[in-house]
């Protein structure tokens, strides 16, 4: 699992049948205070996440492990939002704060 921030939405009219119904969302690689550091992807939203969230994604073949991605064409999915990031007894990030 990779820690991410969403940064923004992508909108598909067009797309593979199979994709129909889903949410894509772009996600930027974030670091333990959830700061965007990092590539950014497409990753379809598994949880019903929301642009300045800091989620939990996975990618590759892992992407298809969740009830909606099974055996599609994805290669990132949003399978977690952040609640708190604690490291060595420190709050890093909290959503609240």
């Amino acid at each position: 699992m990779l820690l991410g921030k969403v940064v923004g939405t992508v909108v598909a009219n067009r797309k593979e049948e199979v994709l129909e119904g889903m949410t894509f969302l772009l996600v930027k690689a974030a670091d333990s205070e959830g700061n965007p550091d990092g590539p950014t992807v497409v990753a379809v939203d598994a949880v019903g996440a929301g642009v300045g969230e800091v989620v939990l994604y996975c990618s590759g073949s892992s992407a298809r492990q969740t009830v909606i991605t099974k055996d599609r064409p994805v290669d990132a999915t949003i399978m977690a939002i952040v609640d708190l990031v604690e490291v060595e007894g420190e709050n890093r990030y909290r959503k609240d704060a």
